[in-house]
Protein backbone atom coordinates (compact mmCIF):
# COMPACT_ATOMS: atom_id res chain seq x y z
CA UNK A 1 0.00 0.00 0.00
CA UNK A 2 1.62 3.30 -0.80
CA UNK A 3 1.70 5.74 1.44
CA UNK A 4 0.17 9.42 1.43
CA UNK A 5 3.14 12.11 0.79
CA UNK A 6 1.81 15.53 1.32
CA UNK A 7 2.28 18.47 -0.83
CA UNK A 8 4.50 20.87 0.63
CA UNK A 9 4.82 23.10 -2.78
CA UNK A 10 4.06 26.73 -0.73
CA UNK A 11 0.47 27.62 -1.60
CA UNK A 12 1.93 30.38 -3.79
CA UNK A 13 3.97 28.34 -6.26
CA UNK A 14 1.11 26.03 -6.72
CA UNK A 15 -0.52 26.49 -10.51
CA UNK A 16 -4.15 27.31 -10.14
CA UNK A 17 -5.90 23.96 -11.99
CA UNK A 18 -7.29 25.82 -15.33
CA UNK A 19 -11.16 25.09 -15.79
CA UNK A 20 -11.87 22.54 -18.46
CA UNK A 21 -13.41 24.05 -21.34
CA UNK A 22 -15.27 21.53 -24.33
CA UNK A 23 -13.76 22.57 -27.77
CA UNK A 24 -17.13 23.13 -29.23
CA UNK A 25 -16.94 24.16 -33.47
CA UNK A 26 -17.18 28.25 -33.74
CA UNK A 27 -15.56 27.89 -30.16
CA UNK A 28 -12.22 31.09 -30.90
CA UNK A 29 -9.65 30.69 -28.80
CA UNK A 30 -5.60 31.51 -29.01
CA UNK A 31 -3.40 29.31 -28.60
CA UNK A 32 -0.76 29.73 -25.64
CA UNK A 33 2.74 28.83 -27.24
CA UNK A 34 2.01 30.28 -30.50
CA UNK A 35 -0.75 33.08 -30.28
CA UNK A 36 -2.75 31.49 -33.53
CA UNK A 37 -5.78 32.80 -32.79
CA UNK A 38 -8.75 30.67 -34.70
CA UNK A 39 -11.91 29.09 -34.59
CA UNK A 40 -12.49 25.16 -33.70
CA UNK A 41 -13.01 23.60 -36.60
CA UNK A 42 -12.47 19.67 -35.27
CA UNK A 43 -10.89 17.76 -32.50
CA UNK A 44 -9.43 14.35 -33.81
CA UNK A 45 -8.25 11.65 -31.34
CA UNK A 46 -4.67 10.97 -32.48
CA UNK A 47 -1.91 8.29 -31.35
CA UNK A 48 -0.28 11.37 -29.46
CA UNK A 49 -3.43 12.47 -27.75
CA UNK A 50 -6.77 14.58 -28.82
CA UNK A 51 -6.15 16.89 -31.01
CA UNK A 52 -7.68 20.33 -31.79
CA UNK A 53 -7.71 22.21 -35.45
CA UNK A 54 -8.30 25.89 -35.26
CA UNK A 55 -9.48 28.00 -38.55
CA UNK A 56 -7.69 31.99 -38.47
CA UNK A 57 -10.05 34.51 -40.05
CA UNK A 58 -8.05 34.40 -43.07
CA UNK A 59 -8.87 30.69 -43.69
CA UNK A 60 -5.44 29.42 -42.33
CA UNK A 61 -5.56 25.88 -40.32
CA UNK A 62 -3.41 24.88 -37.63
CA UNK A 63 -3.54 21.50 -35.65
CA UNK A 64 -2.90 21.86 -31.82
CA UNK A 65 -2.26 18.94 -29.29
CA UNK A 66 -4.84 19.53 -26.41
CA UNK A 67 -2.73 19.87 -23.70
CA UNK A 68 -3.52 21.18 -20.13
CA UNK A 69 -3.38 24.69 -19.91
CA UNK A 70 -2.40 25.26 -23.86
CA UNK A 71 -5.19 27.91 -25.12
CA UNK A 72 -5.95 31.27 -23.73
CA UNK A 73 -10.37 31.91 -23.78
CA UNK A 74 -11.00 35.82 -23.78
CA UNK A 75 -7.72 36.35 -21.53
CA UNK A 76 -7.88 33.31 -19.85
CA UNK A 77 -5.85 30.04 -19.79
CA UNK A 78 -7.80 26.91 -20.26
CA UNK A 79 -7.48 23.52 -20.68
CA UNK A 80 -9.70 22.50 -24.02
CA UNK A 81 -11.52 18.95 -23.98
CA UNK A 82 -13.19 16.78 -25.98
CA UNK A 83 -16.97 18.01 -26.18
CA UNK A 84 -19.64 15.56 -25.44
CA UNK A 85 -22.26 14.45 -28.04
CA UNK A 86 -24.96 17.24 -26.14
CA UNK A 87 -22.37 19.76 -25.43
CA UNK A 88 -22.87 23.33 -24.00
CA UNK A 89 -24.36 25.26 -26.73
CA UNK A 90 -21.41 28.65 -27.04
CA UNK A 91 -21.27 31.82 -27.70
CA UNK A 92 -23.17 32.63 -31.21
CA UNK A 93 -20.61 33.92 -33.93
CA UNK A 94 -21.30 37.55 -35.67
CA UNK A 95 -20.26 36.84 -39.72
CA UNK A 96 -17.23 38.48 -39.00
CA UNK A 97 -16.21 35.63 -36.33
CA UNK A 98 -16.57 38.03 -33.42
CA UNK A 99 -18.89 36.99 -30.64
CA UNK A 100 -22.17 38.11 -30.80
CA UNK A 101 -23.54 39.84 -27.97
CA UNK A 102 -27.44 38.84 -27.56
CA UNK A 103 -29.34 42.02 -26.86
CA UNK A 104 -26.95 44.68 -27.70
CA UNK A 105 -28.21 48.09 -29.15
CA UNK A 106 -26.41 50.04 -31.21
CA UNK A 107 -24.33 52.40 -30.80
CA UNK A 108 -24.97 55.92 -31.71
CA UNK A 109 -23.16 56.82 -34.98
CA UNK A 110 -19.71 58.05 -34.07
CA UNK A 111 -18.48 61.03 -36.37
CA UNK A 112 -15.91 58.81 -38.14
CA UNK A 113 -16.75 56.87 -40.87
CA UNK A 114 -15.92 54.43 -43.52
CA UNK A 115 -16.47 55.18 -46.90
CA UNK A 116 -16.06 52.21 -50.05
CA UNK A 117 -16.30 52.97 -53.65
CA UNK A 118 -19.96 51.61 -54.97
CA UNK A 119 -22.54 49.78 -53.59
CA UNK A 120 -21.77 46.68 -53.37
CA UNK A 121 -18.64 47.23 -51.75
CA UNK A 122 -21.24 48.51 -49.09
CA UNK A 123 -23.74 45.83 -49.37
CA UNK A 124 -20.66 43.11 -48.71
CA UNK A 125 -19.50 44.94 -45.60
CA UNK A 126 -22.50 45.26 -44.59
CA UNK A 127 -23.42 41.52 -44.99
CA UNK A 128 -20.29 40.32 -43.16
CA UNK A 129 -19.51 43.47 -40.40
CA UNK A 130 -22.73 44.81 -40.07
CA UNK A 131 -23.46 43.30 -36.22
CA UNK A 132 -19.61 44.52 -35.80
CA UNK A 133 -20.25 48.03 -36.82
CA UNK A 134 -23.70 48.75 -35.84
CA UNK A 135 -22.57 47.68 -32.21
CA UNK A 136 -19.38 50.15 -32.65
CA UNK A 137 -22.09 53.04 -34.22
CA UNK A 138 -19.65 53.29 -36.99
CA UNK A 139 -21.34 53.98 -40.98
CA UNK A 140 -20.65 52.75 -44.02
CA UNK A 141 -21.12 55.51 -47.13
CA UNK A 142 -20.31 54.46 -50.43
CA UNK A 143 -18.79 57.08 -53.12
CA UNK A 144 -19.49 55.88 -56.34
CA UNK A 145 -16.00 55.95 -57.23
CA UNK A 146 -13.00 58.05 -55.75
CA UNK A 147 -11.79 60.30 -58.85
CA UNK A 148 -13.06 63.44 -56.48
CA UNK A 149 -11.10 61.46 -53.32
CA UNK A 150 -9.22 64.60 -52.15
CA UNK A 151 -12.30 66.80 -52.09
CA UNK A 152 -13.98 64.36 -50.57
CA UNK A 153 -11.69 64.20 -47.74
CA UNK A 154 -11.66 68.10 -47.39
CA UNK A 155 -15.07 68.26 -47.46
CA UNK A 156 -15.51 65.83 -44.38
CA UNK A 157 -12.86 67.80 -42.56
CA UNK A 158 -11.32 64.95 -40.20
CA UNK A 159 -9.80 65.14 -36.79
CA UNK A 160 -8.73 62.77 -34.19
CA UNK A 161 -12.43 62.46 -33.24
CA UNK A 162 -13.44 61.95 -36.85
CA UNK A 163 -11.34 59.78 -38.01
CA UNK A 164 -12.19 58.61 -42.32
CA UNK A 165 -11.39 55.16 -43.41
CA UNK A 166 -11.48 54.22 -46.96
CA UNK A 167 -11.57 51.16 -48.76
CA UNK A 168 -10.21 51.26 -52.59
CA UNK A 169 -11.10 48.68 -55.53
CA UNK A 170 -7.99 47.64 -56.98
CA UNK A 171 -5.06 49.82 -54.64
CA UNK A 172 -2.50 48.35 -56.78
CA UNK A 173 0.81 49.98 -57.59
CA UNK A 174 1.00 51.73 -60.82
CA UNK A 175 -3.18 52.27 -60.80
CA UNK A 176 -5.03 54.92 -61.30
CA UNK A 177 -6.67 54.22 -57.55
CA UNK A 178 -3.26 54.17 -56.23
CA UNK A 179 -2.28 57.90 -57.49
CA UNK A 180 -5.23 59.13 -56.27
CA UNK A 181 -4.81 57.26 -53.26
CA UNK A 182 -1.25 59.26 -52.68
CA UNK A 183 -2.91 62.61 -52.95
CA UNK A 184 -4.68 61.81 -49.23
CA UNK A 185 -1.84 62.56 -46.84
CA UNK A 186 -4.08 63.58 -43.75
CA UNK A 187 -3.09 61.79 -40.32
CA UNK A 188 -6.57 61.22 -39.33
CA UNK A 189 -7.64 59.27 -42.67
CA UNK A 190 -6.46 56.11 -43.87
CA UNK A 191 -6.71 54.60 -47.69
CA UNK A 192 -6.59 51.21 -47.82
CA UNK A 193 -7.46 48.34 -50.71
CA UNK A 194 -7.47 45.02 -51.83
CA UNK A 195 -5.97 44.00 -55.23
CA UNK A 196 -9.44 43.03 -57.70
CA UNK A 197 -10.63 44.85 -60.22
CA UNK A 198 -14.23 45.05 -58.26
CA UNK A 199 -15.57 43.95 -55.25
CA UNK A 200 -16.84 40.74 -56.83
CA UNK A 201 -13.17 39.02 -56.96
CA UNK A 202 -13.25 39.32 -52.97
CA UNK A 203 -15.25 36.65 -53.05
CA UNK A 204 -13.93 33.27 -52.99
CA UNK A 205 -15.01 31.82 -56.33
CA UNK A 206 -15.64 28.33 -54.64
CA UNK A 207 -18.07 30.48 -52.46
CA UNK A 208 -19.65 32.19 -55.23
CA UNK A 209 -19.67 28.27 -56.88
CA UNK A 210 -17.42 28.94 -59.70
CA UNK A 211 -13.83 27.44 -60.42
CA UNK A 212 -11.99 30.78 -60.87
CA UNK A 213 -13.03 34.86 -61.92
CA UNK A 214 -12.73 34.55 -65.87
CA UNK A 215 -10.00 36.88 -66.92
CA UNK A 216 -11.84 39.85 -68.85
CA UNK A 217 -9.87 41.39 -71.82
CA UNK A 218 -9.28 45.11 -71.64
CA UNK A 219 -11.45 47.71 -72.82
CA UNK A 220 -14.70 45.70 -71.90
CA UNK A 221 -16.99 46.07 -68.95
CA UNK A 222 -15.45 43.88 -66.49
CA UNK A 223 -19.04 42.87 -64.87
CA UNK A 224 -20.48 42.15 -68.50
CA UNK A 225 -17.54 40.70 -69.33
CA UNK A 226 -17.84 38.09 -66.16
CA UNK A 227 -21.38 37.48 -67.02
CA UNK A 228 -20.36 36.83 -70.68
CA UNK A 229 -17.63 34.47 -69.40
CA UNK A 230 -19.81 32.29 -66.69
CA UNK A 231 -23.00 32.38 -69.01
CA UNK A 232 -24.73 34.13 -66.70
CA UNK A 233 -27.08 36.48 -67.99
CA UNK A 234 -25.57 39.88 -68.84
CA UNK A 235 -27.41 41.84 -65.81
CA UNK A 236 -24.84 42.58 -63.22
CA UNK A 237 -27.56 43.91 -60.87
CA UNK A 238 -28.72 40.32 -60.91
CA UNK A 239 -25.36 38.75 -60.85
CA UNK A 240 -24.58 40.40 -58.16
CA UNK A 241 -27.50 39.41 -55.67
CA UNK A 242 -26.34 35.41 -56.95
CA UNK A 243 -22.78 36.44 -56.02
CA UNK A 244 -23.98 38.40 -52.45
CA UNK A 245 -26.21 35.31 -51.64
CA UNK A 246 -23.45 33.23 -51.08
CA UNK A 247 -21.18 34.96 -48.74
CA UNK A 248 -22.30 34.06 -45.26
CA UNK A 249 -19.46 34.52 -43.34
CA UNK A 250 -15.62 35.81 -43.41
CA UNK A 251 -14.79 31.94 -44.41
CA UNK A 252 -16.29 33.09 -47.97
CA UNK A 253 -13.90 36.14 -48.70
CA UNK A 254 -10.63 36.59 -49.60
CA UNK A 255 -8.01 37.36 -46.84
CA UNK A 256 -6.91 40.64 -49.13
CA UNK A 257 -10.29 41.93 -48.30
CA UNK A 258 -10.93 41.05 -44.85
CA UNK A 259 -7.46 42.53 -43.46
CA UNK A 260 -8.31 45.82 -44.89
CA UNK A 261 -11.95 45.91 -43.85
CA UNK A 262 -10.64 45.15 -40.05
CA UNK A 263 -7.64 47.54 -40.21
CA UNK A 264 -10.12 50.39 -41.41
CA UNK A 265 -12.95 49.39 -38.13
CA UNK A 266 -9.41 49.52 -35.60
CA UNK A 267 -8.40 53.08 -37.14
CA UNK A 268 -12.35 54.93 -37.13
CA UNK A 269 -12.69 53.03 -33.54
CA UNK A 270 -9.32 53.72 -32.23
CA UNK A 271 -9.21 55.92 -28.95
CA UNK A 272 -8.37 59.82 -29.51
Amino acid sequence: MRSYQPDLTPPWKRSAPAPEVPAEPDLVVEEVSTGFCGAVIRCEKTAQGPTVTLEDRFGKHRVFPMEPRGFLLEGRVVTLVRPSAAGPVRPARTASGSVAVPGARARVARAGRIYVEGRHDAELVERVWGDDLRIEGVVVEYLEGIDDLPAIVRDFSPGPDARLGVLVDHLVPGSKESRIAAQVSDANVLVLGHPYIDVWEAVKPSSAGIAAWPVVPRGQDWKTGVCRALGWPENTGAAWQRILSTVHSYRDLEPALLGSVEHLIDFVTAPE
